[in-house]
């Protein structure tokens, strides 16, 4: 697994990568089943997680407990409910796996030392966050001005592998739409 991560690296910030090995010896191999939650709303969020197989969902609850997702985080990619990790204070996310995940994970402590004492790390953690940002920002942008359909016909074009990857219940969440609206106009397609 550290082998994927160490390539991840390379292609983001070329070669030339002071104390790449010193940055990999701070994360954590964690294995997670389906549907196995690692951080509820509440809670510190305690790790960044980079994805080195499988699939993440970011979520929270309604003051009815219905489930939105705000996002769906494949492999090669990284997880964590930002402004807890940096802040401590509890998450008002959830996290959990949607099939069984290989992760690799890193503590705030190993995370602040790395950011501090290796420039490239700092590098990545900038591009982590952008791309964060940007995401959520163009999806929420996005999904505002379509109506559903539209939706559904977005996420064909942009994650097409995740229709065939996730449940309709998931996908619909992520959509922001009702399962039953999600089924059928996905009828329509």
């Amino acid at each position: 697994m550290i082998s994927v991560l160490r390539q991840h690296l390379v292609d983001r910030l070329g070669r030339d990568i002071d104390q790449l090995d010193a940055v990999l010896s701070q994360f954590k191999p964690l294995k997670v089943k389906r549907n196995e939650p690692l951080l509820r709303q509440g809670e510190v969020c305690r790790y960044v997680y980079y994805i080195a197989k499988g699939c993440l969902q970011v979520y929270v609850h309604d003051a009815e407990s219905n489930e939105t997702t705000r996002d769906i985080v494949t492999e090669d990619n990284w997880c964590s409910e930002l402004i807890s990790f940096g802040t401590q204070k509890p998450a008002t996310e959830n996290i959990r796996a949607v099939e069984p995940t290989e992760l690799l994970a890193i503590d705030r402590a190993g995370f602040q030392k790395m950011v501090e004492t290796v420039p490239q790390f700092d590098k990545v953690y900038k591009q982590i966050l952008e791309a964060s940002y940007a995401n959520s920002v163009y999806r929420l942008n996005t999904f505002v001005a379509l109506n559903a359909l539209e939706r559904i016909k977005w996420l064909m074009e942009y994650r097409p592998k995740l229709m065939t990857r996730l449940s309709s219940k998931l996908i619909a969440s992520y959509l922001g739409i009702s399962q039953e609206t999600f089924s059928r106009l996905k009828g329509k397609l």
